[in-house]
């Protein structure tokens, strides 16, 4: 019964997350990018803000000094992609901008390896080669024209920023969740609303900042609580498995509520990233490997001690997980996890 619940919450933590890029491309109609990314992040503080003061039971450890550079770099890159995500929910589909969100997984992976020295598997190499083909083909526009789609570039410029920040929020996923949360929101939310009024963009009506804000908190702040709620049933790993449907999620609702069109070279791209999501998935969830384990007995009868070694090797498995916006996982919970 708590397996069921905990996929349910996972399920909806990813659908949250999903109604992020087509809600947002109605909303652009009436809001600045910058405005609107502010919008979002303050929507994700202020709403995870009122819920931990309802919060008795949260234990983990608070930030301290050794933790602020990653925070600040945290807040830096939480400020540049959400504007650059808007800038290509603009100027781009917003089919499209769902699925390329999906190459924030080689961001995130070939800069842990590039600067963590992290291990990839070769499956993992291939997931990557194939999310990377579909957003290549993502980024042109259409089959009968070969211009670049500068909405396209935008959302990877903000995956890109986005896998900076999941190797910084890494190094602090031990630390208090709520914390980590509300600091996101509100100062990076705080930032973007300063380059709006660097660009001099104007305030929307109340009413597109009251959505605004609450879209923030479900697509955001929501999504975090979920996910995290998830995992402690279900582990680091099987979540994240889980919160790999969003862009498809996304792709479904840009198709129902903004009438996008499929194009015949959207269509080989959304089979090239399903290949490769998929493969992550299951390099996400287990990975077998076979060990060779000595156990030595010591027992005593007929009044001598005697000693055995048995040597056996089993299967066992290893959970690994990448990050998403503020859900990254410590060593402790990955230890955790594969004690299940």
């Amino acid at each position: 019964m708590q397996k069921t619940k905990s996929i349910i919450y996972a399920l909806f933590a990813a659908a949250f997350y999903a109604i992020n890029v087509p809600f947002s491309k109605l909303l652009l109609n009436h809001v600045g990018t910058a405005t609107m990314a502010a919008l979002l992040y303050l929507g994700a503080g202020i709403g995870i803000g009122i819920m931990s003061l309802f919060n008795r039971r949260e234990k983990s450890a608070k930030l301290d000094r050794k933790d602020l550079p990653f925070v600040i770099g945290m807040i830096v890159l939480d400020i540049a992609a959400p504007v650059f995500l808007m800038m290509g929910i603009r100027y781009g589909s917003s089919s499209s901008a769902s699925l390329l969100g999906n190459f924030e997984i080689v961001a995130t992976t070939v800069i842990a390896l590039a600067v963590f020295k992290e291990k990839v598997s070769g499956r993992l190499w291939i997931a990557i080669a194939l999310i990377t083909l579909s957003s290549g083909l993502l980024s042109f526009e259409g089959t009968d024209s070969f211009r670049f789609s500068y909405g396209s570039l935008f959302v990877l410029l903000a995956t890109v920023c986005w896998g900076f920040e999941n190797n910084c929020t890494r190094n602090i996923s031990s630390k208090n969740t709520y914390e980590i949360v509300i600091l996101k929101g509100i100062f990076s939310g705080l930032g973007s609303l300063i380059i709006a009024m660097i660009k001099h963009e104007r305030m929307p009506r109340i009413t597109y900042i009251a959505v605004a804000l609450l879209l923030g908190f479900a697509a955001y702040g929501l999504s975090i609580f979920l996910y995290v709620r998830a995992q402690n049933a279900l582990g680091a790993a099987k979540t994240s498995a889980y919160y790999a449907v969003a862009p498809f999620i996304g792709v479904f609702l840009s198709f129902v509520f903004l009438r996008e069109r499929l194009t015949g070279m959207y269509l080989i791209a959304l089979t090239v990233m399903i290949a490769g999501t998929a493969l992550v998935v299951a390099d996400t969830l287990i990975r077998q490997h076979s060990h060779l384990h000595q156990h030595t007995f010591t027992h005593t009868h007929d009044g001598s001690t005697h000693t055995h070694t048995i040597t056996h090797s089993h299967e066992h498995s290893h959970y690994f997980s990448d990050g998403k916006h503020g859900h990254h996982h410590s060593k402790e919970e990955l230890a955790k996890e594969a004690a299940r």
